[in-house]
């Protein structure tokens, strides 16, 4: 494997909400993994957000790097084009709750909050 790029400025970005309960969610499937963060065609405004937890091994060189303390987030390239300055936040509301994707690229976004165009 080789050594995917460190990246100290964070084209993504998390609330201390959204990194505690992206913490939690990882404690609960394995202590060793890695928060993906993506996004692929489709969803109301053309593409949809995706997040997923990898094996820290799954870390490739065209991906990019993001530590919060130990805690790895990574994008790959061809997604980042779309979500650099995204800011990941979490709320735990009952109505509107889960997770909030505030990016800066979007041009339209969807009223479910999980689909944007750019």
């Amino acid at each position: 494997m080789t050594q995917a790029t460190q990246t100290q400025q964070r084209g993504i970005q998390m609330t201390p909400t959204a990194l505690e309960q992206v913490k939690r969610l990882r404690e609960q499937q394995g202590s060793d993994l890695t928060l993906r963060v993506g996004v692929r065609q489709g969803g109301c405004s053309g593409m949809s957000y995706t997040m997923d937890f990898i094996d820290s091994e799954s870390v490739t060189e065209h991906d990019e790097v993001y530590d919060y303390d130990g805690f790895q987030v990574v994008c790959d390239r061809k997604s980042l084009l779309y979500l650099y300055g995204l800011m990941l936040d979490y709320s735990n509301a009952l109505i509107g709750g889960g997770f909030q994707f505030t990016n800066p690229n979007a041009t339209q976004t969807c009223g479910c909050g999980s689909s944007f165009s750019a």
